[in-house]
């Protein structure tokens, strides 16, 4: 029997009803059930695993995808503990702020209410299937998604711990929906759904991003390519500079959040650089340097335009010498992408100036932008990081997957 995207879709409205009804313990104890499911089926989702990374080597994935693709004990014990995170955090939805008595008499307030049903179109990253299963649920909405081919193997199977989390506690599976067919026709229809999808969220390359948004019929929160950018002030610790960029730049490459550009103050380059080039030369990076970096990074490249906005995904930097703070804020405002930008400063003022005067969605003190990930600020987990600034800007854990509705409470009164 053939899939039918609408059928999944009206399926998921009549489910996003139930889930909307349901109280903090009851999701409480499903996301906990779910947790407990990764572990027992490891075995299952590994071998589902082990067939999208054969297939994903054959067909000439790079090494970046295939770290993102990849699954083991050690992820999926950091998947099932984001799970548990997210179980344990409060519920938003019912949440009442604001309240006001007017002069009428009437009481006005905001509750926290779910979107409704969700749509999620993503590539080879089968976390985003548990944690936005999570993340949608907790917020009392259905959710449907559509993972890359490259991933589909391990899709199904993390959504089979899933239903069987939702079957023990009488859930209707359509809470949850995993598309079981990765053809480009079936998402082309999906994004025309608006009279059930409430919204569309799609996370991966440009491409994808740029294809959905222009395609859509339904409101779609963008999540952008992380042109991530790292200053390294005149005033900053140079060994805490060193340690950043290192981790930001090396430790996974494949990830939004991993530096793409380097700016060093020209005060410091003469003394800096040469520290930044021997700790390249230990990681293989290839450098793009700017005329007045250049000479510091053997065989390094000229950096050119297409240099300075690239989100190149490998041990790959653009590095350019800045006259001092205000030349490069414009620098950032010129190429970044809204993603995460972080400065390395001891100065104080410095560091106030560079929090106010970027507009990204993550702004970074002397920290490494792979924190900027919603589970590392607190979220338990993200189903993405918004790039766009409505409705939510940045990582987005379960209170940005609600919105408010207004809650008027009146004792017989009448408008004037």
């Amino acid at each position: 029997m053939s899939f039918s995207v609408v059928t999944a879709a009206q399926d998921a409205k009549k489910a996003a009803r139930k889930v909307a009804k349901l109280g903090d313990s009851e999701k409480k104890a499903v996301l906990l059930e779910i947790a407990e499911q990764l572990m027992l089926q490891a075995p299952e989702i590994m071998t589902a695993n082990a067939k999208d990374l054969y297939a994903g080597a054959n067909n000439g994935l790079s090494d970046a995808m295939l770290d993102r693709l990849k699954l083991d004990n050690a992820r999926l014990q950091k998947i099932a503990d984001a799970v548990k995170e997210v179980a344990e955090q409060p519920d938003p939805v019912g949440n009442m702020s604001s309240v006001t008595r007017l002069a009428s008499g009437i009481d006005v307030g905001k509750m926290r209410i779910p979107l409704g049903v969700i749509a999620m179109i993503y590539e080879s990253r089968p976390n985003v299937t548990i944690d936005a299963a999570a993340l949608c649920f907790k917020a009392g909405n259905a959710v449907v998604l559509r993972g890359g081919k490259e991933a589909l193997h391990s899709n199904l199977a993390l959504a089979d711990c899933i239903h069987k989390a939702l079957a023990k506690f009488a859930i209707p599976s359509a809470a949850v929906t995993v598309i079981p067919d990765p053809d480009r026709a079936i998402m082309n229809e999906l994004l025309t759904l608006n009279q059930y999808i409430d919204l569309i969220i799609p996370r991966g390359g440009e491409g994808l991003i740029r294809f959905v948004s222009e395609n859509s019929r339904i409101p779609v929160i963008q999540h952008y390519k992380g042109v991530c950018h790292l200053y390294v002030a005149a005033a900053a610790d140079q060994a805490k500079a060193l340690s950043i960029l290192e981790n930001g730049k090396t430790q996974r490459t494949g990830v939004c959040n991993a530096l793409e550009t380097l700016l060093v103050d020209a005060a410091i380059a003469d003394i800096f650089l040469p520290k930044v080039a021997a700790l390249f030369n230990q990681h293989d990076v290839t450098v793009h340097a700017c005329a007045k970096s250049i000479e510091a990074f053997a065989g390094a490249t000229a950096a050119t335009e297409e240099d300075w906005h690239a989100k190149y995904l490998a041990m790959e930097i653009a590095v350019k010498v800045v006259d001092g703070f205000d030349d490069a804020v414009n620098h950032i405002e010129a190429y970044g992408s809204g993603h995460t930008d972080v400065i390395v400063t001891q100065d104080y003022s410095e560091a106030q100036r560079f929090v106010r005067s970027i507009d990204s969605s993550v702004v970074m003190v002397n920290a490494s932008s792979r924190f900027s990930d919603g589970g590392e600020l607190g979220l338990g987990a993200e189903i993405g990081i918004s790039t766009s600034k409505l409705h939510a800007y940045g990582p987005m854990g379960a209170e940005q997957l609600t919105t408010e509705k207004f809650v008027v409470l009146g004792d017989g009164q009448v408008r004037a």
